[in-house]
């Protein structure tokens, strides 16, 4: 006589187990790093105050000729500009849009840079070598001359900004994800899963991509420091966003002429700037270190 047996449910329920297990480990790995921690501190709070600055008692476009180039004070913690409106408000309005086209940006590039990467990686042969020598091309462009070229030429626009940036800056993030494809479709999961039937995609989207996510969030983190810094380097040479919509960037720029006689309107964009791309150099080393497995 034969006795059936019930299925254990634990084969079903391992790779969430596992999977939570890998991403409570991830997070310990990360809460070590201090440098890690405070940098994501400092770069919420820069996003919420950006998000909370039309709270502010003053418009950030509201001249006050009366007010004009106030020293930092209770009334006006980061002074007053040449035109009288306050210089928090402004820093806090700009940061909306500065780390808004950071975001933004990357994941453009994120997006793009996935692709390419992952169809380069699983293919292989003639497709990888046609992908990557287009990559390297684009690598091989003077980034900051097309952008002002394309700045120039097309406008200058918020969403002009983003897609430009973000399509010049996919190439690290292809070349990680083509590198990752490679050595993960030799897993003995993918052969299972071709074995079984899955379609190529299937094996791309489901199986591979979510494995090769550690690179690409380590890629992310450091792209939105160099999309902030893109966007503020544009706008100090006056191509990219214009005044009086306020970012980093142009405050920057319109604080040239007053350095000496009012110093503040340089300092704290500069500032917010700083922090806001040391906050990611940071927390780009503590993904890296928490995603790392050779360190778990």
């Amino acid at each position: 006589m034969s006795v059936a047996f019930p299925a254990l449910p634990l084969a079903v329920e391992e790779p969430a187990v596992a999977g939570r297990s890998q991403r409570a480990l991830a997070w310990t790995q990360f809460r070590r790093h201090r440098l890690a921690v405070a940098g994501a501190v400092v770069f919420a709070l820069l996003c919420l105050g950006a998000i909370l600055a039309g709270g502010s008692p003053y418009d950030p476009n509201r001249t006050s000729l009366l007010a004009r180039f106030e020293a930092p004070s209770l009334a006006h913690p980061m002074g007053t500009d040449d035109l009288g409106r306050d210089e928090l408000t402004r820093v806090l309005i700009g940061g909306r849009l500065s780390l808004a086209v950071g975001l933004l940006a990357t994941l453009v590039s994120v997006i793009v840079g996935t692709l390419v990467g992952a169809l380069a990686g699983y293919l292989g042969g003639a497709a990888d070598s046609v992908l990557m020598r287009v990559t390297e091309l684009f690598i091989a462009f003077p980034q900051l001359f097309i952008l002002i070229l394309i700045a120039a030429l097309v406008g200058t626009n918020p969403v002009t900004i983003i897609l430009v940036i973000g399509l010049l800056r996919w190439m690290p993030v292809a070349r990680l994800v083509r590198a990752a494809f490679l050595q993960l479709k030799q897993q003995d999961y993918v052969a299972a899963a071709r074995t079984l039937g899955a379609s190529g995609s299937s094996i791309m989207w489901r199986h591979i991509l979510p494995n090769a996510l550690g690179p690409i969030v380590v890629a992310a983190s450091l792209g939105v420091a160099g999309a902030i810094l893109t966007e503020s380097t544009l706008s100090f040479l006056g191509l990219g966003i214009q005044l009086p919509t306020a970012t980093w960037g142009n405050m920057l720029r319109a604080a040239q002429n007053d350095m000496t006689t009012a110093p503040w309107l340089a300092f704290f964009p500069g500032l917010f700037i700083f922090l806001t791309i040391l906050s990611m150099n940071y927390i780009g080393d503590g993904l890296r270190d928490a995603l790392d497995p050779r360190k778990s």
